[in-house]
């Protein structure tokens, strides 16, 4: 399968050169690019070489696919909710696991369609996910997530989430969304022996994540490390994302959340923390020598006060630093595009000049991501580069007047951040704005009657009238 892009206004390639190329053509053969620049197309055709599809690049920005480093995508079905819309993190959580208990494995790939199929509409080619609320008898969940990435055809890093703190020991969620330590470990080994694929190119790479420190014990932090590293996994959790955190952290275990982790062996270039807010200048410092990765998610840390992250500094530093959405019912969208702006205008007001420029966001939302990911075949265009591509309609009424420069122009304007079109894996998955491989129709009014559903059912259970405001 060959594909042609063929005189695209600009191609961004954020390769190490910075390199923006103007009225030029990507060919794509198989899963990765063959070729990028001016006359690229004609000359394949001289040759003869057939392409099976051209796309006509002609007022468009092709970009590198966007990366997604953090998501809970089952929360796609309790966003919006009155009463958890305006709570800080502890009390949102302990409202919302109640909804979750409901979760069932229709439920998740359904989550899992829409948030996916969101991020795909909006430039993003690869996306990790953290599930960790697995209620008793609700099936196999990180397999439905699995299933609907392959459907909609984007690159997935499922990573097998946990919990073994229930309430009864002390923990925040319920019980029965709780697991035992030999049930987590077995199932994920199952699962790596199931999915993970380590080739080059690979459209799905599993990655083992305890919740957080408040949610699991010690000793299946230490052994959830141990067990991806003799599988080749990485390993994901929260870390510092509140100061009820860090509260707890020191009254349970003497000292702040990174040194917690440091004593169980989670640092390294094998393990990415979400959010990383709390942290003082010695701990940016340690994040950076042992290239640990964050995943920064500016609009769910806005909506529940969490904090900024230091993203400057943890570049500085040397620190791997991707950006990411969250989960939907935090950020209420699995907007990447989205994002980069919020990441972009968030570090401008925290840091002022010393904040994020446009091209920072940008190679943040992509090389950064592939790093944290532990990806050197994605995260920018070059031939033998994987075919992850974002085409950007640039004849918008939104770039009117502001593409002097198409970067900026990308992140910082724009009337809708829904892309033309999106490949991945040298497949066209994204046309005209809309998925190609599944009815949006079908899954609004699935994910709109499970998600009445859920709630209605946790109403009952619980006596919460989730319609009302919180107080």
């Amino acid at each position: 399968m060959s594909l042609l892009v063929k005189r695209a206004d600009w191609v961004i390639t954020l390769n190490d050169r910075g390199e923006r190329v103007r009225e030029a053509d990507v060919l794509v053969r198989g899963p990765a690019i063959a070729a990028i620049g001016p006359g690229v197309g004609e000359a394949a055709v001289a040759a003869g070489e057939p392409i099976d599809e051209t796309i006509d690049g002609r007022g468009k920005a092709v970009i590198p696919g966007l990366v997604n480093t953090h998501h809970h995508l089952y929360q796609t079905l309790t966003r919006n909710i009155p009463a958890t819309q305006d709570l800080p993190l502890f009390p949102w959580l302990v409202k919302l696991y109640e909804v979750w208990r409901e979760l069932d494995e229709e439920a998740v790939e359904v989550g899992a369609l829409v948030g996916l199929g969101e991020l795909l509409k909006t430039g993003c080619t690869t996306s990790a996910d953290h599930h960790y609320v697995f209620p008793k008898g609700a099936g196999g969940l990180i397999d439905a997530q699995i299933r609907a990435a392959k459907r909609l055809g984007i690159r997935f890093h499922p990573t097998r989430g946990s919990m073994s703190l229930g309430r009864s020991q002390g923990g925040l969620p319920p019980d029965d969304v709780v697991q035992s330590e030999e049930e987590i470990l077995a199932d994920s080994r199952r699962l790596a022996e199931t999915y993970h694929d380590p080739a080059p190119y690979s459209m799905c790479r599993l990655a083992l994540a305890p919740c957080s420190p408040f949610s699991v014990t010690p000793e299946l932090m230490r052994r959830t490390v141990e067990l991806a590293r003799a599988l080749g996994l990485r390993v994901h959790t929260h870390l510092a994302e509140t100061k009820d955190e860090e509260r707890f952290c020191l009254d349970k275990f003497g000292c702040r959340p990174l040194a917690y982790m440091e004593r169980l062996g989670w640092t390294g270039e094998d393990v990415w923390f979400a959010h990383a807010i709390h942290l003082n200048d010695d701990e940016v410092r340690r994040l950076g020598e042992t290239r640990t990765g964050v995943a920064h998610c500016p609009a769910s840390n806005m909506k529940l006060n969490s904090g900024v992250c230091r993203v400057p500094d943890l570049l500085k530093a040397g620190a791997r630093v991707g950006l990411a959405v969250d989960g939907s019912a935090s950020n209420d969208s699995s907007d990447m595009w989205g994002e980069m702006r919020q990441a972009y205008l968030l570090s401008r007001l925290a840091y002022g000049d010393r904040g994020l420029r446009a091209g920072d966001v940008l190679r943040l939302a992509t090389v950064g991501g592939a790093q944290v990911l532990g990806r050197d075949d994605l995260g920018h265009l070059a031939a033998g580069m994987a075919a992850d591509l974002a085409l950007i309609d640039l004849d918008q009424l939104g770039f009117a007047g502001g593409r002097h420069d198409p970067v900026a122009a990308i992140v910082a304007s724009g009337d809708s951040h829904i892309v033309d079109t999106t490949i991945v894996n040298g497949r066209v998955v994204v046309r005209g704005g809309r998925l190609v491989g599944a009815d949006e129709g079908e899954i609004v009014r699935r994910a709109n009657r499970i998600s009445a559903g859920m709630l209605e059912r946790a109403g009952r259970r619980t006596g919460t009238d989730y319609m009302q405001p919180s107080a």
